[in-house]
């Protein structure tokens, strides 16, 4: 099974019971890259995402402010567990999209792709940057 740590910078898999499907991710981990996330985006290709770390858990909330593309926003643990998945957002809207649980990460993906894939909560999202979840 591949581990975070095998995996390049730019590629993340999320684990379900359908198998593991991987994205091209761009990353944004500090505040800039954050705010601006996917706005004023026309396109997106299928396997791609952006993944925001917010380096540690807390509460989340999402907007879709600016951004242009409808999207499944998922939220999840440091050890890449989804805590939720709000699908097919609405694009330019201003309505909050919480986490409903503390996350530390948000994977952004076209609207529809968390159906596709058969992404549930419990799933898991590995990435370098998720904490390994075997005990050491």
């Amino acid at each position: 099974m591949v581990d975070g740590a095998d995996l390049p910078p730019d590629r993340l898999i999320a684990r379900t019971v359908t198998g593991d499907h991987t994205f091209k991710v761009e990353l944004a981990d500090d505040p800039i890259e954050r705010q601006r996330g996917l706005m004023f985006r026309e396109e997106m290709a299928p396997d791609a995402g952006m993944l925001f770390d917010f380096g540690r858990e807390g509460e989340r909330s999402f907007w879709m402010k600016n951004t242009i593309l409808p999207l499944d926003i998922i939220y999840a643990r440091s050890d890449g567990t989804v805590v939720s998945i709000a699908r097919a957002t609405t694009p330019f809207s201003l309505e909050a999209v919480p986490s409903n649980g503390p996350a530390r990460f948000v994977l952004e993906v076209n609207a529809g792709v968390a159906d596709a894939i058969g992404l549930a909560p419990g799933d898991r999202l590995v990435h370098r940057r998720v904490e390994d979840e075997r005990p050491r």
